[in-house]
């Protein structure tokens, strides 16, 4: 596991098997105004690149926000998200999943499969088949690659030219496995993301709408109750704005609009599954009773 990774791991106190709030919705913003200097829009992200930039954005996480130190909790919602993303069709990515301790209802994926949760958005969920749809609605960020489309079609963005140097051209020497300067240029990357501010700017739309329906697919594939992410809709319409502009209330679509996508699409999908896992004690233990 990559060094960024495995910190987070470490602090979330794992041991799991091969299986105050921070504006997280801005804070992609300015990576993708970052990446698009950092990459020649014409041509392909590599594993390596799109890694490296999540990596350097975790970092920045962790230096942020805290995540909650509750351990068990920290465990299980890792144990669950590498659950699902083996299900994703990226399963060999450095997957990892956290906590942040905030009441802000929100979750993020960044490039290269670290995806965190707010406790805000935790303790409001009522299932494990909850949990499991909004954890798979940011693997399906990360399976689509859509913060790296919005890097690539950002054409007017500016950005750090002193980072762009360091991925220019195909000049990056390589030591083992790793290319030199990738690393580095990632924490740098996480640094300047929070040092020289955010401004918030949602995911397209569209976008939002096709990780709903990847989300499902995926928690089913997991066996999951497919309506999952609908109850997390559900709960997130009788929820109001804080008026911070961090929640997810204030970076995606309206439930109702969400939920109006996914009106024919999820009872498809389950007369495609089998009988869901019935995992509601595992998640009030670890969780608690709402």
């Amino acid at each position: 596991m990559r060094r960024a990774a495995w910190m987070l791991a470490a602090a979330l106190g794992l041991a799991v098997p091969a299986s105050r709030a921070i504006d997280f919705g801005s804070i992609l913003n300015k990576a993708i105004d970052t990446g698009k200097q950092l990459h020649d829009a014409n041509r392909e992200f590599t594993t390596e690149e799109e890694v490296a930039l999540g990596e350097g954005l975790a970092s920045g996480f962790l230096g942020a926000a805290p995540l909650a130190k509750d351990a068990n909790l920290q465990r299980y919602v890792n144990r669950v998200g590498k659950w699902l993303a083996l299900h994703s069709d990226r399963p060999d990515l450095p997957w990892t999943f956290g906590v942040v301790e905030t009441d802000t209802v929100n979750a993020f994926a960044m490039p290269g499969g670290t995806v965190l949760i707010t406790r805000g958005l935790v303790k409001r969920l009522s299932s494990e088949a909850e949990l499991a749809g909004a954890l798979s609605h940011e693997i399906a960020h990360v399976v689509l690659k859509h913060q790296l489309k919005a890097i690539q079609s950002d054409k007017n963005s500016e950005a750090f030219a002193s980072l762009g140097k360091g991925l220019a051209g195909e000049a990056i020497a390589r030591r083992g496995s790793d290319p030199v300067g990738l690393k580095s240029w990632g924490a740098n990357a996480g640094v300047e993301l929070l040092k020289n501010g955010v401004f918030l700017r949602p995911l397209d739309r569209s976008m939002e709408y096709e990780a709903d329906k990847l989300g499902v697919v995926i928690a089913a594939r997991s066996g999951y109750d497919p309506y999952g992410l609908v109850g997390v809709l559900e709960m997130l319409a009788q929820v109001k704005s804080d008026g911070s502009g961090l929640s997810v209330l204030d970076t995606h679509p309206a439930p109702a609009d969400r939920l109006a996508e996914l009106e024919g699409f999820v009872p498809d999908v389950e007369k495609r599954v089998r009988e869901p896992q019935a995992l509601e004690a595992r998640f009030r233990k670890t969780v608690g009773a709402q």
